[in-house]
Parts: C-alpha cells; sequence; structure tokens
C-alpha cells in the first residue's frame, strides 16, 4: 500500500445495507450460498449486504444456477401445500415460484425452512427489494 492509494477490503458482516458507498462503475448481483445459508449483495466488488438467511429443506430444495429478478411486490399472499401466508413482503421472483421475500412468522435464519424460497428478515428483505433492479443478476450455489 503507498500513500494516496485506496484500500478496499471486501468482505465482512454487515446486517444493513450501505447506502454511503457508490462506486462509479459496477454491476449488481446477488449471491446465495445454500451451503453456510448466506446472501451477499454486491455493487461491482463491494459487499453491500451480507446475511443469513433460509433456504428451502431436504424436501423442497432451492433451485441452484444463475438467474435474473424478474418480478417484484411489496407485499403478496403465498398459498401451497401446506401453508397459505397472508401479506409476504418485500417479494422478488427470480425462477418461477423461486423468490427473496420476507419472512416475519419464524426467525430462525440460518436453517433451511422454506419450501424452496430464500427467506430474510423483512428489514433486510425491504432494504434488498428497495435496492436490487429488475434484471439484477441472481447466483444461487452450494
Amino acid at each position: 500500500v503507498y500513500v494516496g492509494q485506496e484500500l478496499q477490503v471486501v468482505g465482512g458482516s454487515t446486517r444493513t445495507l450501505d447506502r454511503n458507498y457508490a462506486p462509479v462503475a459496477g454491476s449488481k448481483r446477488i449471491e446465495v450460498n445454500l451451503a453456510t445459508q448466506t446472501l451477499t449483495a454486491w455493487y461491482g466488488d463491494t459487499v453491500i449486504l451480507n446475511t443469513t438467511i433460509s433456504s428451502g429443506t431436504d424436501y423442497a430444495p432451492t433451485v441452484t444456477g444463475r438467474y435474473h429478478i424478474g418480478s417484484k411486490y411489496s407485499q403478496q399472499r403465498m398459498v401451497g401445500p401446506g401453508y397459505d401466508i397472508p401479506d409476504v413482503p418485500w417479494v422478488m421472483y427470480f425462477w418461477d415460484g423461486y423468490a427473496f421475500h420476507g419472512a416475519y412468522w419464524h426467525n430462525n435464519f440460518g436453517v433451511p425452512m422454506s419450501h424452496g424460497c430464500i427467506h430474510l428478515r423483512p428489514s433486510e428483505a425491504e432494504a434488498l427489494y428497495n435496492w436490487a433492479d429488475f434484471g439484477t443478476e441472481v447466483y444461487v450455489h452450494w
């Protein structure tokens, strides 16, 4: 490191969206690591959000692969086999019926619990919803 050089530390753990840093260039992407039950939102090489999530269980796994945010709803009723949840907040679909969304009905993040969706704390889901544009890249992997 030399005088005048800017050092950027990537990573860390932050549970709030960093709105103070806005690089001149960079693309938005959301990475989900199913093995560690974590979500990282990137803007270029900068981590914007890093948090724990709850993905799908072994009986209803979350899809893996590369996708893009296709639709967004500030609130939605979700109904499926064995569940009917009203007012699910901050929903962003990335493939078929798979979405990021807030989960107000549990606080067990870091443990797979969903029917395939990616659960976030409602405040984090709202921040991600407001930050991510239509077409934002989504990468889900083990």
